[in-house]
């Protein structure tokens, strides 16, 4: 199984991006997907999650009110939906396939996933 990121691009502090994410794969076993994010010279941080079973998202601080996800558990794909963009949301952006059931906390951690995509990356300037 593999998953792709795309949609990724530059754009002005402000603006908005559709990030997707898709799997190879359309009935492969996962409780949800996540969007992950590094920025140059930063470790890989935590976006955005969605739980199939609700569903159910959930938000870092830093994105809360600003970007939504959503997605499909039928077609296994994700959007995240990146509004009022801060060039401090600079950063290659990864989806990620939640497989080992996590919820609450757990969905912000990086062992929980699988299946990682190459990443899209997106330039915020001010």
């Amino acid at each position: 199984v593999q998953l792709q990121a795309s949609g990724g691009g530059s754009v002005q502090a402000g603006g908005s991006l559709r990030l997707s994410c898709a799997a190879s794969e359309r009935t492969f076993s996962n409780y949800g997907m996540g969007w992950f994010r590094q920025a140059p010279g930063k470790e890989r941080e935590f976006v955005a999650a969605i739980t199939w079973s609700g569903p159910r998202t959930y938000y870092a601080d830093s994105v809360k009110g600003r970007f939504t996800i959503s997605g499909d558990s039928a077609k296994n794909t994700a959007i995240l939906q990146m509004n009022s963009l801060k060039p401090e949301d600079t950063a290659v952006y990864y989806c990620a396939a939640n497989v080992r059931g996590a919820r609450g906390a757990r969905v912000t951690r990086e062992y929980e996933y699988a299946y990682w995509g190459q990443g899209t990356k997106v330039t915020v300037s001010s």
